[in-house]
């Protein structure tokens, strides 16, 4: 919703580069000029002022390290300190205006808990199980009673072409998940996947694949350079933070998560069968078959990001786990932390029993 410009004597906060007007990266308007906010001492209870002053609810992060990209122009806060219930982040305590010692890879940025987003949860991005990001999780949209023009709109939200299709699953297959919508009828009168008739947001277990939502879209995104990977963008989606590095498929390897802009390790370190089930979840590979260290699949580079990993179990991704920051240099990558999951043995799985119905086929028909 566009408005009139702000007027030189006015002061405005607004998020900018977070796909949506509840995230992004914290800028304010001042005599004249936007500017952004330095990351420095930048916590939950400045970011609550933020989310608040702009109608989005609470934070549920409060980024730093330009997590929404580096801004230009004037520092104009540095040092806030809120108590949280401020009316405007002008009202914190903080150093005097555009008094500062940053640089803008320092630029502070919220998500609110009013933030939406979309995606189908596949490497692609334009295929997959569809889900919704509000309140700071993922959950997926479930499929009863959906109407065939809600794959479409899905398609075009995210840039994958005019039109898709809904993948229908006939068979029982028990998950443990969480979704956000159910009922979802879009028509020919809705522009936008959020505009669509439901039932009421409610963050809800389902424990049936066939539930799910399943699109494929006819088009495909636009290749974007490796600068946009993420984590600088709302939409990177946890599987694209992790990797498996050395096995042959993409589900056994060395554990490497994506922080900060490049890929590191994770030390193995108290590294057990709860933190591999998630892993090996987050890879999109199934449950974990063994959790590995001393560094099963050769030793990494760069940066070991997370070291004493202590996952529950359930987490949607490793980051979710407690961890130690692996920049204190306990760990060494001889001890680069690793995982085998049951997706790269049900591959050998189908490929010999595959083998074996066609050469029972075979025989079948010699004389």
């Amino acid at each position: 919703q566009l408005g009139l410009p702000p007027t030189a004597g006015s002061r405005q906060v607004r998020l900018v580069d977070g796909a949506g007007r509840c995230a992004g990266r914290v800028e304010i308007y001042y005599r004249g000029q936007w500017g952004t906010v330095c990351d420095d001492a930048w916590d939950t209870a400045d970011a609550n002022v933020v989310c608040r002053q702009l109608s989005c609810g609470w934070a549920v992060e409060a980024a730093g390290s330009a997590r929404f990209g580096e801004g230009s122009g004037h520092i104009w806060l540095d040092g806030v300190n809120c108590s949280g219930n401020e009316t405007a982040l002008w009202n914190c305590s903080a150093e005097a205006w555009g008094q500062h010692d940053c640089g803008h890879k320092e630029d502070a940025g919220v998500v609110c808990s009013e933030f939406m987003a979309l995606r189908l949860e596949n490497s692609d991005g334009c295929s997959g199980r569809l889900q919704v990001f509000y309140n700071g999780t993922w959950g997926t949209v479930c499929s009863n009673s959906m109407t065939p023009h809600t794959a479409s709109l899905v398609c075009k939200e995210l840039g994958c072409g005019d039109g898709g299709t809904r993948e229908i699953s006939i068979f029982y297959g028990r998950v443990n998940g969480t979704a956000w919508l159910d009922h979802v009828q879009c028509g020919e009168s809705n522009s936008s996947f959020w505009q669509c008739p439901s039932d009421p947001w409610e963050l809800q277990s389902y424990d049936d694949v066939r539930d799910e939502t399943n699109i494929t879209c006819n088009g495909r995104k636009p290749e974007r350079t490796p600068v946009a990977a993420c984590p600088n963008s709302t939409s990177c989606t946890d599987r694209e933070k992790i990797r498996a590095v050395g096995g042959k498929d993409g589900c056994s390897g060395r554990v490497e998560v994506w922080h900060r802009g490049s890929w590191g390790t994770v030390c193995d370190d108290s590294w057990d069968m709860q933190d591999a089930e998630v892993a090996c979840r987050q890879l999109g590979c199934g449950p974990a078959v063994a959790a590995l260290a001393e560094a099963a699949f050769g030793e990494g580079t760069g940066p070991i990001w997370l070291e004493q990993v202590e996952c529950r179990g359930t987490e949607p991704s490793l980051q979710a786990c407690w961890a130690r920051t692996g920049d204190g240099g306990a760990c060494r990558h001889k001890e680069d932390a690793a995982v085998n999951c049951l997706g790269e043995w049900l591959g050998l799985l189908r490929l010999y029993s595959r083998s074996r119905a066609l050469a029972e086929l075979w025989a079948a028909f010699q004389p």
